[in-house]
């Protein structure tokens, strides 16, 4: 964890380029990688900051964000080596390049996504494998004795944002919208912070045991109930710090939000956090 530092605000820029590998300040280093079992056949490829979800089935390998086309390469490498088995298909849990980018190294395998997710991909939003099949609200998946449950969360990250739910082993495939003890990223840039906690409603409405998170640690549906505490918590606390006419430099000065000092990212975000959502309630009419 980095001490709190107020002279260190030109560190959230670098921080923030190191959690989008868009931005390209990972790609100039080699990259870290591992693979980890979850329960079952169920395994999390990490790279670097971003997290992925692979399941080993009867007939063969389901994947789910490839993160890069270098990701891609060495995961297509280490599943050859370590199953014997062919990836059939890839679940994009939305279009948003740190995640979805590289996905054409797979090759001519099933690509199941939102329906937004291809108006992204056509547009030259991100870089990726164009989807084979997609839905708009939920989809079911059986394939070699496993279940996969696509679940649409809705607009708030983004308009094309899913979990996945894999069967038996009751796992939860959950990007953006959850990082278990991490704050949110940044400004919240883009978001609907309304529809990003309805976001997290719905991960909380799902049946599932353990969370594996696009970012962070692994987790369970208590993380995404703390998680939207946390937004809704910052929602009220700068909300009522505006309407008493505080400025947003007075709210960043004080100990709002201090609670979550724990969490990870908190001296990266927490001020960040707070300046995104002086701007949502602003943009949104809640305040004036």
């Amino acid at each position: 964890m980095f001490s709190r530092n107020r002279n260190l605000r030109g560190f959230a820029p670098v921080i923030g380029a190191v959690f989008a590998v868009a931005a390209g300040a990972v790609q100039a280093q080699e990259a870290k990688r591992s693979i980890e079992p979850v329960v079952g056949d169920v395994y999390r490829f990490q790279n670097n900051f971003h997290n992925a979800m692979f399941v080993v089935t009867e007939d063969g390998i389901v994947v789910t964000d490839p993160i890069n086309a270098e990701a891609v390469t060495w995961l297509k490498n280490e599943l050859s080596e370590r199953f014997d088995k062919p990836v059939t298909h890839m679940i994009l849990s939305h279009s948003h390049g740190d995640h979805a980018s590289g996905g054409q190294g797979w090759g001519d395998i099933t690509v199941i996504a939102h329906e937004n997710v291809e108006k992204h991909v056509k547009a030259g939003d991100v870089d990726t494998a164009m989807p084979t099949k997609t839905f708009a609200d939920s989809h079911e998946l059986s394939t070699g004795g496993k279940d996969f449950e696509l679940t649409y969360l809705g607009e708030g990250h983004g308009d094309d944002l899913i979990a996945v739910v894999v069967r038996p082993e009751n796992v939860a495939f959950v990007v953006d919208a959850v990082s278990p003890g991490r704050l949110p990223y940044r400004d919240f840039p883009g978001a609907d912070i309304a529809g990003y906690i309805e976001q997290i409603k719905a991960v909380e409405s799902l049946d599932f045991e353990i969370m594996v998170p696009g970012h962070s640690r692994n987790g369970t549906k208590q993380d995404a109930i703390d998680a939207r505490i946390y937004i809704e918590k910052l929602r009220d606390g700068v909300k009522a710090a505006l309407e008493k006419g505080q400025t947003e430099q007075e709210i960043v000065a004080s100990d709002l939000m201090s609670d979550y000092s724990d969490w990870l990212a908190y001296d990266q975000f927490r001020d960040l956090n707070i300046q995104g959502m002086v701007r949502w309630l602003k943009e949104s009419g809640q305040v004036q």
